[in-house]
């Protein structure tokens, strides 16, 4: 996972497997999900409770590459690609942990700071932009 600041791996358990024997496309979204989660961890976005401002998820895609099957682990890596005035944009790449080097999804994300109490869209802060840009 080169290029990827934020990685992290999952199992795939059996139930997220479709009719036809690969991982549900849903699943993908999830697991670039908790990439995204971490990543706003580790820049101290606040996720949980009743934080003042926070992010939102604006826009999201999946590109599916190749088809997962069980028994498989799959390693999930993310970063900041562009950092606007409110908003982030975010990639993903998954691949299986055996061969890191072929995704079998690459996805993105825009990502936008919101004021929870106006519902108004808010510049990000610097001290946060510097972090952001950490994950790049």
């Amino acid at each position: 996972m080169d290029g990827f600041p934020v990685t992290i791996s999952f199992t795939v358990h059996w139930s997220e497997l479709d009719a036809l024997g690969h991982v549900n496309n849903a699943r993908y979204f999830t697991w670039f999900e908790t990439a995204r989660i971490e990543c706003f961890r580790q820049v101290g976005l606040a996720i949980s409770g009743t934080p003042e401002i926070g992010p939102i998820l604006a826009h999201t895609r999946c590109d599916f590459l190749a088809p997962v099957r069980y028994p498989a682990e799959v390693v999930v890596g993310a970063r900041v690609s562009r950092l606007g005035n409110t908003s982030f944009g975010m990639e993903y790449e998954a691949a299986l942990a055996d061969s890191p080097g072929s995704a079998v999804a690459r996805g993105e994300g825009v990502v936008v700071l919101i004021d929870y109490a106006s519902g108004a869209k808010i510049p990000i802060p610097s001290d946060l932009r510097g972090k952001l840009e950490a994950l790049r």
